[in-house]
């Protein structure tokens, strides 16, 4: 059995898009998600939230029928692992490393077939 070589570059279909927030006096806003703004196969069917605490880690998994739909805005950061797993993908056996959060709020869609975790390397509970 060969071993798989993995490669760091982007992969095929994974969508990264900076999440603005506006701050004023009051506090502040960061808008998650707007149909204009996704492909219309990437809108989401559900939405949740989950909380980590600093050093844990979720994942990996991968789904073979949906996409996720990720928001990192704080207030911690985390670093997210991604591979592709799809064998017809011109991206296959690629990797990416991207930390979000606090620091960099950003939206992340997976599509099916990449394999994905994530892990709090902040010093406070983060959500996603």
């Amino acid at each position: 059995m060969s071993e798989r070589v993995f490669v760091e570059a982007d992969i095929d279909g994974v969508v990264l898009r900076e999440l603005p927030s506006h701050v004023d006096q009051r506090g502040g806003l960061c808008e998650l998600y707007r149909t204009d703004e996704l492909d219309p196969d990437s809108h989401p069917t559900m939405a949740y939230v989950s909380a980590t605490h600093p050093g844990i880690a979720r994942g990996p998994h991968e789904h073979v029928e949906q996409s996720d739909v990720f928001c990192f805005i704080g207030p911690s950061d985390f670093l997210l692992l991604l591979w592709d797993n799809r064998p017809e993908s011109p991206t296959y056996n690629h990797h990416m490393r991207l930390t979000f959060g606090q620091a960099k709020p950003m939206l992340v869609v997976i599509p099916p077939g990449i394999v994905h975790g994530d892990l709090n390397v902040g010093d406070t509970m983060g959500i996603v």
